[in-house]
C-alpha cells in the first residue's frame, strides 16, 4: 500500500463524500443508469425493445463486475465498450440493445454532468454552512469595536463582527454563482458521433420528432431540465471552464478569509483552534502556528492555478472533438472539487473555533484612538471657543510628537495628555478622556451587521434550513 503514489487529496484533504462522487463506482453505476434510461426512452418511441430487457438491465445497474471489464479492456483498448460487455454478460437478454445508437460520449459526457453536478451541490452545502458559523460569529461580537487597517496600516475602528461580514458577503458572491451554474446545467443528451443525431434518426426512420423527444425524456430520466440544445460529439468544454471557474472563486473568498485570520493571529487578537496535544514547531515549543489557515490559502492557490487546465481544454478542442480534452479532465475536475471540498471543511472548521482575545484587542486599538480621535477633540475645543485652522495645525505637530514617542522612544501615545497641556484647546485629561469610548468611532459598523444579517443572509439559511448543522472533521 506504501509503494504507489496516493493524491494527498485523498489521503489527507477530501471528504469521503465527495471522494465518492468521483469514485470510479460513481461512475460507472452511472453509466448503467444512463443505458437503462436510453433502452427505457427508446421503447417508449417505438424501438422493439421488451421490458423484459429493461427489467434485466435494472436488476443488475448496481452489480458492475469490474473484473470482466478490465479484462475486456486489456484486448479491446476501450473502457466504454468493455463495460458494455460486461453488462451484456450479465444481461444476455438484453444483450443486444445495450447502448443502441450511441457514442462514448453519451455515458461519457452525461456522467461527467452528473457528477460535477452532484458536487456542486455538496460544494453549496458547504458555502452555505460555513456562512451560518460566520453569522453566529458576526452576530456575536457585532458591537466588539476594533482596529479596522487599509494597507495594513491601522485605520478608523470598525467591529469584530463586521469585519467577518466582508467575508461572508465574498461567500454569498459566490453561492449566487453556484446558484446560476447549478441552474444552467444541461445533459449532453444522445446527439452522436458529430452531434448531429444521425444514427437516431436512422433508427426512427427519419422521425426527427422522436429524435428530440429522445433528448429530453433521458434528461428527465436523469434529473436534468433539458440537453444542451447543440453539441459536437461532446458538450462544450466551456462547462468545465465555468465550473472550475466557480471553484477558483470561491478558493479566491477562502484565502481572503486565511490571511485575515494568519494576520490576526500574528496580532494575538483572534486565533484559529489550537487542540491540546497539537504541536506547533518541531523546534519552537511555544508556537502556535495558524497551520489550518495556511493549508486553506495552500489548497486555494492550486485551485486557482487549476483554473487555467479547462480554459486551455475548451480553447484548444478542434471542429466536433479531439480526445486531449480527456487526460486533463481526469485530473483537472476531479481534483478542483477534491480541493475545494478540503478547503470548506478547514474554513467550516476554523470558524467554528476561533478564538477572539478582546483585551488584546482593546489594548490595540487604544493605543491607536487617540490619533483617531483628534477630529472630535477638535470640534470640542472649537465649541469652547478656539480658533478651527490653529487648533488643526496644533493637533498635527502635537500627533506627529506623540508618533516620533512611540515609534522612535518606544513609549505609550501620550497625544491626550500633550493636549491636554496645551492652554489654546482649553480641555482637561479628564475631559479627553471621555472621547476615549472606541464605540463612537464605529459609525454603522454594529447596524451594518444587523441589516446584513436579517435582509441578504437569514432569508438563505431559512430557504436551506434542512442542510443545515454540518461540521468538520480535520484528518491532520
Amino acid at each position: 500500500m506504501n509503494d504507489k503514489y496516493v493524491s494527498p487529496l485523498s489521503e489527507r484533504y477530501a471528504s469521503p463524500e465527495m471522494q465518492y462522487i468521483f469514485s470510479p463506482d460513481k461512475k460507472f453505476k452511472t453509466w448503467r443508469r444512463l443505458w437503462i434510461a436510453l433502452a427505457e426512452t427508446e421503447k417508449e418511441l417505438g424501438l422493439p425493445i421488451t421490458q423484459e430487457q429493461i427489467d434485466e438491465l435494472k436488476a443488475h445497474a448496481d452489480e458492475i463486475n469490474y473484473e470482466v471489464a478490465k479484462e475486456r479492456e486489456k484486448l479491446v483498448r476501450h473502457d466504454v465498450m468493455s463495460h458494455v460487455y460486461a453488462y451484456g454478460q450479465q444481461c444476455p437478454k438484453a444483450k443486444g440493445i445495450i447502448h443502441l445508437g450511441a457514442t462514448s460520449c453519451y455515458v461519457g459526457d452525461n456522467t461527467d454532468i452528473i457528477i460535477m453536478t452532484e458536487a456542486l451541490r455538496l460544494v453549496r452545502k458547504k458555502v452555505i454552512n460555513v456562512l451560518a458559523e460566520l453569522a453566529k460569529f458576526a452576530k456575536k461580537y457585532k458591537d466588539l469595536p476594533t482596529l479596522a487597517f487599509t494597507h495594513f496600516q491601522p485605520a478608523q475602528p470598525t467591529t469584530v463582527g463586521k469585519r467577518a461580514t466582508l467575508w461572508m458577503m465574498e461567500l454569498k458572491l459566490d453561492l449566487d454563482d453556484l446558484d446560476y451554474l447549478i441552474g444552467s446545467m444541461r445533459l449532453l443528451g444522445s446527439k452522436g458521433t458529430t452531434g448531429t443525431q444521425a444514427s437516431f434518426l436512422e433508427l426512427f426512420d427519419g422521425d426527427h420528432k422522436k429524435c428530440r423527444q429522445l433528448d429530453q425524456k433521458i434528461a428527465e430520466k436523469m434529473g436534468f431540465s433539458g440537453c444542451y440544445p447543440v453539441s459536437g460529439q461532446t458538450y462544450s468544454r466551456k462547462v468545465d471552464s465555468r465550473v472550475v471557474s466557480v471553484l477558483a472563486g470561491i478558493a479566491q473568498s477562502a484565502h481572503k478569509f486565511s490571511n485575515d485570520i494568519r494576520l490576526l493571529q500574528h496580532l494575538k487578537e483572534i486565533e484559529e483552534p489550537f487542540e491540546k496535544n497539537q504541536i506547533g514547531s518541531s523546534a519552537m515549543a511555544y508556537k502556535r502556528n495558524p497551520m489550518r489557515s495556511e493549508r486553506i490559502a495552500s489548497l486555494s492557490n492550486y485551485v486557482m492555478a487549476d483554473m487555467m487546465n479547462p480554459m486551455m481544454v475548451a480553447s484548444t478542442q478542434w471542429f466536433e472533438r479531439t480526445l486531449d480534452d480527456s487526460a486533463n479532465k481526469r485530473l483537472s475536475i476531479p481534483e478542483g472539487f477534491l480541493a475545494v471540498d478540503g478547503i470548506l471543511d478547514l474554513y467550516l472548521n476554523v470558524v467554528d473555533g476561533l478564538v477572539v482575545y478582546e483585551k488584546v484587542i482593546e489594548k490595540h486599538i487604544m493605543a491607536e484612538l487617540p490619533f483617531m480621535a483628534t477630529e472630535n477633540i477638535m470640534m470640542d475645543a472649537v465649541k469652547a471657543g478656539g480658533d478651527r485652522q490653529e487648533l488643526h495645525e496644533k493637533i498635527r505637530t502635537l500627533s506627529m510628537e506623540a508618533g516620533r514617542n512611540v515609534k522612535e522612544k518606544g513609549l505609550d501615545n501620550n497625544l491626550l495628555e500633550l493636549i491636554a497641556a496645551d492652554p489654546a484647546f482649553g480641555l482637561s485629561l479628564e475631559d479627553l478622556k471621555k472621547t476615549m469610548d472606541p464605540a463612537r468611532y464605529v459609525g454603522r459598523a454594529p447596524q451594518q451587521v444587523d441589516e446584513f444579517l436579517e435582509e441578504v443572509i437569514a432569508p438563505i439559511l431559512e430557504e436551506n434550513k434542512e442542510i443545515l448543522g454540518m461540521t468538520a472533521e480535520i484528518n491532520v
